[in-house]
């Protein structure tokens, strides 16, 4: 190795953690983010790295392409799924389990969830300008589109991300502060917080993703939704609020492959009907938007 090739290495490694970070937002598979990185790494040792000027830059602009590739790609694999009714994992191939928890909780496992919701265009908009700041001048050419075009790429993931601003804030705010009391108790492993609530007669519907082989896939009543809600509290600091389809639901996600949504149905101040989806198709036909503390 000369010292030409030797420095370009160097710098290389130096950008990797950069790198992997935008891979991993953009494709929500560590697996691939690997994959992603190392086609840079094939092309940059193809090219003439004496000529490259800002090799940051450059990395993070050729990362980005393989991504957007990616996307494209699983996304037509998707919609051939969906036709042929066969379910996939949302997030792609398996990797390291342990490594992925970790780099997806840094990032906001719910944030994926909404993310792997986008056009790959405005995945990768929205994720250089918003998470990495990138100017719309430069994320244009990536996506083939002018830099007016990129701004409105990100604005659109930006209000499926965020949540548009609602027309009924009143009625949304009263979902909300049921939905919070209702993590409140779960998060606190409380039985009669839980209840107060619930509907007596509350109907949980799960569909077959959601349930272990031969499990009922419909519970009744507050009191038995509630005790197996509290026997699978640890996992309540996974559970964020979202807007689902325009109302205040629930998105459980603890780890990186296994994403659920809670649809809830309120009225008078209960919680009376819940849908809780974990078929990938089904998820990605929902319209999710993350909640935060101001929402």
């Amino acid at each position: 190795m000369n010292d030409i090739t030797h420095q370009v290495a160097q710098q290389f490694e130096e950008n990797r953690a950069h790198l992997r970070s935008i891979a991993y937002r953009m494709l929500g598979s560590l697996s691939e983010a690997d994959d992603a990185i190392q086609e840079a790494w094939l092309r940059l040792s193809r090219s003439d790295a004496g000529e490259i000027d800002n090799l940051g830059g450059w990395l993070t602009t050729v990362v980005a392409r393989v991504c957007l590739d990616i996307l494209r790609s699983r996304k037509a694999r998707r919609e051939d799924a969906i036709d042929a009714q066969t379910p996939e994992p949302v997030a792609g191939r398996p990797s390291d389990p342990e490594q992925e928890a970790l780099l997806a909780d840094s990032v906001g496992l719910a944030l994926l969830v909404v993310l792997d919701t986008l056009a790959p265009d405005e995945r990768l908009a929205f994720v250089l300008h918003d998470m990495f700041a990138l100017p719309f001048e430069e994320i244009a050419p990536i996506v083939g589109r002018s830099p007016a075009a990129a701004r409105q790429l990100a604005s659109r993931a930006r209000r499926r991300v965020r949540g548009a601003p609602a027309k009924k804030r009143a009625d949304l705010a009263g979902q909300r502060k049921v939905v919070d009391a209702f993590l409140a108790a779960l998060k606190g492993g409380d039985f009669d917080g839980l209840l107060a609530v619930l509907d007596p007669d509350v109907v949980v519907r799960l569909d077959r993703a959601a349930v272990a082989p031969g499990a009922p896939t419909e519970i009744r009543g507050a009191a038995n939704w509630a005790r197996g809600a509290i026997a699978f509290s640890q996992s309540a600091r996974f559970v964020r609020p979202a807007l689902i389809n325009g109302r205040v639901g629930l998105v459980l996600a603890p780890q990186a492959r296994l994403f659920r949504a809670l649809g809830l149905t309120i009225r008078r101040g209960k919680i009376v009907g819940v849908d809780v989806i974990a078929d990938p198709a089904r998820l990605r036909q929902l319209d999710l938007a993350i909640l935060d503390d101001r929402s």
